[in-house]
C-alpha cells in the first residue's frame, strides 16, 4: 500500500515509511540516521519532522533531536 508523501512533493510512500525514497534521500544523513532509530524518542523525531515539513523547511536543512 501507499500514501502521499507528506513531504507535498506529490509522490507516494510505502506504508510504514516516513517519506518516499526520493525525499527521504534528500535529508542530511544525520537526519535520517536519527529518524532510523527505534527508541522511546522515535515519535518524538516523527512530530519534529512533520512539524518542520509543514513549516516549508527544505528538505536538506531539516535537523531532529538524535
Amino acid at each position: 500500500m501507499t500514501t502521499p508523501c507528506p513531504a507535498g512533493c506529490g509522490r507516494q510512500r510505502q506504508t510504514g515509511r516516513y517519506l518516499d525514497l526520493e525525499c527521504w534521500s534528500n535529508l542530511t544523513a544525520r537526519t535520517r540516521r536519527a529518524l532510523s532509530r527505534r527508541d522511546s524518542k522515535a515519535h518524538a523525531r516523527l512530530r519534529e519532522l512533520h512539524t518542520q515539513l509543514a513549516a516549508g523547511v527544505p528538505l536538506s536543512e531539516i535537523e531532529v533531536t538524535p
